[in-house]
């Protein structure tokens, strides 16, 4: 049985790796301990309903404050992902258990405990699976959409790149509000950071869910400080645009162990203020780049702002 706090367990794939050197983090990038009575109750629900969540697993700075403010994005199909993306601090392996019937419905339950207005849920890869979890995305949507009928849904979803067309459009038909999948870095550095997968598969993913519904927000996100340059970043600004896509998060790569893929640089909070200002320039809807911007940081006020935008452009008031 495997024990998954374990970092050789938890990314087996990698053990045999050379260490890379983690460097100190800068000030811009240091949060305070998680703790307080917000946060504490957050874990308690998130216990109680046995649900999963990235902010844990993916090790997210942020998850004080989010924790503390009741928000917390549910991670669904399970703790284990059948990829071994180099970046990446969720366990990887062949998961031990088929998909969860009643998650759904525990994730519906804990939506409506936390009283959120703005959920978003993610979920590992899973490859073993023939429509890649799709179907259970849709449950999962449409669990939540029952119960808590006034939250608006954000789903971060998985690529879908082993499954048919109509994967995705079992997704897009249970219509969350905001449809999401991070190409995560430059095309450039697939090879070795995300090696599972393709950079014009997503972005083509994305592309599809408008010509699916283009009533859907769309939005997507890639880390910096892999080893990426200027010039790779506003392409990738400039392909997403092409593919009509609304939302760009830019945030900078943490490296979780030292067997993960070795941390470039730390990008400068003036870096990301010009990515900002280039990104608006291409025409986003909505851009969020800091240093600690992660997909789901602060989501729910961004979908406010999001809807704005796109009403301004309508000229609706």
């Amino acid at each position: 049985m495997r024990d998954l706090k374990i970092p050789e367990q938890r990314h087996p794939e990698k053990a045999r790796k050379p260490d890379n050197a983690q460097p100190k983090k800068p000030s811009w990038i240091r949060v305070k301990a998680p703790g307080g009575k917000g946060y504490a109750e957050t874990a308690r629900i998130m216990r109680d309903n046995k649900l999963t969540t990235v902010c844990e697993e993916a090790g997210c700075p942020n998850v004080g404050e989010c924790w503390s403010q009741g928000h917390a994005t549910m991670m669904i199909m399970g703790e284990v992902c059948t990829r071994a993306c180099t970046f990446c601090n969720i366990a990887t392996g062949k998961p031990p258990e088929d998909l969860d019937v009643f998650e759904p419905g525990r994730v519906a339950d804990a939506v409506a405990k936390l009283g959120l207005n703005h959920v978003v849920i993610t979920s590992v890869d899973r490859d073993d699976i023939e429509d890649g979890g799709a179907e259970h995305f849709a449950q999962t949507i449409r669990a939540v959409r029952h119960r808590s009928p006034d939250t608006t849904i954000e789903i971060l979803t998985p690529d879908f790149i082993r499954c048919c067309p109509e994967a995705l459009e079992k997704v897009v038909e249970a219509r969350p509000d905001v449809f999401n999948h991070n190409l995560e870095t430059v095309p450039g550095l697939y090879p070795e950071v995300r090696p599972g997968a393709r950079y014009f598969h997503s972005l083509r993913l994305l592309q599809r869910v408008k010509e699916l519904d283009p009533s859907m927000f769309t939005k997507s996100g890639i880390m910096v400080g892999l080893g990426e340059d200027r010039q790779a970043v506003i392409q990738v600004m400039e392909d997403m645009r092409a593919a009509d896509i609304d939302f760009l998060t830019i945030g900078q790569y943490l490296q979780p162990t030292p067997k993960h893929h070795a941390l470039d640089r730390f990008v400068t909070p003036e870096e990301f203020t010009s990515y900002e200002k280039a990104a608006y320039g291409k025409g986003f809807l909505m851009v969020s780049a800091t240093p600690l911007t992660r997909s789901s940081y602060h989501a729910g006020d961004d979908f406010a702002r999001l809807r704005e935008a796109r009403n301004r452009k309508l000229g609706i008031a």
